[in-house]
């Protein structure tokens, strides 16, 4: 099967099966490495335990994208 046949092929598929099909290929360019992910998981709670008994403050995001902007691009 050509490449070409196989994207439109894809793409014809439902959204839940496209999204399971593109996550299959990204993984197979950069396969998980379970200690790694151990260890995001380990940070992820730490950080919603942070939020969750107010450690930390939040910023929204339209806030933090305004900052950027106004210190690398204007």
């Amino acid at each position: 099967m050509k490449t070409k046949d196989l994207i439109e092929e894809a793409i014809s598929l439902p959204v839940e099966e496209r999204a399971m099909f593109v996550d299959s290929l990204l993984k197979s360019l950069n396969p998980p490495e379970s200690e790694i992910d151990k260890k995001w998981v380990l940070v992820a709670k730490r950080r919603l335990e942070e939020l969750r008994s107010s450690r930390v403050e939040t910023v929204p995001g339209e806030e933090v994208f305004k900052k950027i902007m106004k210190r690398y691009i204007l």
